[in-house]
């Protein structure tokens, strides 16, 4: 009995995944109109916003590949700028550097100059004091010697040129004396 009501069951229930002719038209026309909507109506607008996200998305790697591009031009000219900034600056110091050591050849140059003069002056002035002490010497000098001379013969020795003359011969045997003791060492 049991394999009879098995059997007539299974003659009046129908497959419960196969639906019944009626209602998957219904299913089949409901899911066409739906469907048509999404279609004609929801479809487009999706595609659209879509498109225009990747127009987005394309345009802005697009605007970066450009940003990217003007900056590393950018950066390249940076670059090139300090380069030659570093490059003039290296030319500074070293035109600075040469015009230093010029200005200090010249300043040693000069000093060198104003001593040699301060030197011959000196050796000038030292020359003229020696001759005006030397011609002060000699009139001292001759004064006295004309005066103990004088005094020694007992008479005067007016006559000046006379006195300048004998002077003037001692005295030259005395330096010729002096110059030849010096050359002897």
């Amino acid at each position: 009995m049991n394999a009879q009501v098995f059997l007539a069951a299974e003659e009046g229930t129908q497959n419960p995944l196969i639906p019944p002719g009626p209602e998957l038209v219904v299913g089949l026309l409901a899911f066409a109109i739906v469907f048509f909507f999404f279609y004609k109506k929801l479809l487009p607008s999706i595609n659209k916003v879509l498109n225009e996200r990747h127009d987005a998305i394309v345009g802005g790697m697009e605007k970066a590949d450009e940003a990217k591009s003007e900056a590393e031009s950018v950066l390249e000219q940076y670059k090139a700028q300090l380069a030659e900034a570093r490059h003039e600056a290296a030319r500074l110091r070293q035109e600075a550097t040469e015009q230093g050591a010029a200005i200090i050849q010249e300043m040693r140059a000069e000093g060198q100059r104003q001593r040699e003069e301060i030197i011959a002056a000196g050796h000038t002035q030292i020359e003229a004091d020696r001759k005006a002490a030397a011609a002060a010497l000699r009139r001292d000098v001759g004064k006295l010697a004309t005066d103990l001379a004088g005094k020694l013969v007992g008479e005067s020795l007016e006559d000046h040129a006379r006195q300048s003359r004998t002077v003037d011969r001692f005295l030259d045997e005395l330096e010729d004396g002096a110059s030849k003791a010096e050359a002897s060492r």
